[in-house]
């Protein structure tokens, strides 16, 4: 996403992603979810990193963003 108004906030499993994703939605940030892996299967070709997705926000919203995605990263450290 080079010269995009979207920031990666997250690369991740899909489970994490989806909980951060959920928890966004939640205060009405819209995240983009990029799955290299199912694109590369749909097209023909093996994933490089199978099960990792990135997360994207829009760079307005990534002050909030990042504090959600420390917020939920930091529960599964302890």
């Amino acid at each position: 996403m080079a010269n995009s108004n979207y920031i990666k906030i997250f690369t991740g499993n899909f489970i994490t992603v989806q909980r951060i994703v959920s928890d966004l939605e939640k205060t009405n940030i819209r995240p983009i979810v990029k799955d290299q892996s199912e694109s590369a299967r749909l097209a023909g070709f093996g994933p490089s990193i199978p099960g990792q997705q990135e997360l994207y926000v829009h760079k307005d919203e990534l002050d909030k963003a990042v504090e959600i995605v420390e917020s939920i990263t930091s529960e599964f450290q302890n």
